[in-house]
């Protein structure tokens, strides 16, 4: 059974660092583009960063661009989101979601619970 969960949430003071885990089993990192959505109160939810750990290509949205960094451990099965500098901005919860389209354009997508992150003096 294919699952993820994040972990490493919690409150943080602005220019603080969070890093968020999202333990993964039941499938190859190898398989399925990982990536961490968030959704903030009254806002659409928004992808922050995405990871091939095949190739290891990665993505960022301009928001977090140079303040975020995604990697993938394939040994844990886990994929990382070390948060620095982080913004009232920032606040959310944090999703993790795998996701893969079969040469046949079938497509598997799978989330987790999420994890709150607050950005807060």
């Amino acid at each position: 059974q294919l699952q993820l969960v994040e972990s490493g949430g919690g409150l943080v003071q602005p220019g603080g660092s969070l890093r968020l885990s999202c333990a993964t089993s039941g499938f190859s990192l190898d398989d399925y583009l990982i990536g961490w959505f968030r959704k903030a109160p009254g806002k659409e939810r928004e992808g922050v960063s995405c990871i091939s750990s095949w190739d290891g290509r990665t993505y960022y949205a301009d928001s977090v661009k140079g303040r975020f960094t995604i990697s993938s451990d394939k040994a844990k099965n886990t994929v990382y989101l070390q948060m620095n500098s982080l913004k009232p901005e920032d606040t959310a919860i944090y999703f993790c979601n795998a996701n893969r389209i079969t040469g046949m354009g079938e497509e598997f997508d799978y989330w987790g619970q999420g994890t709150q992150v607050t950005v807060s003096s």
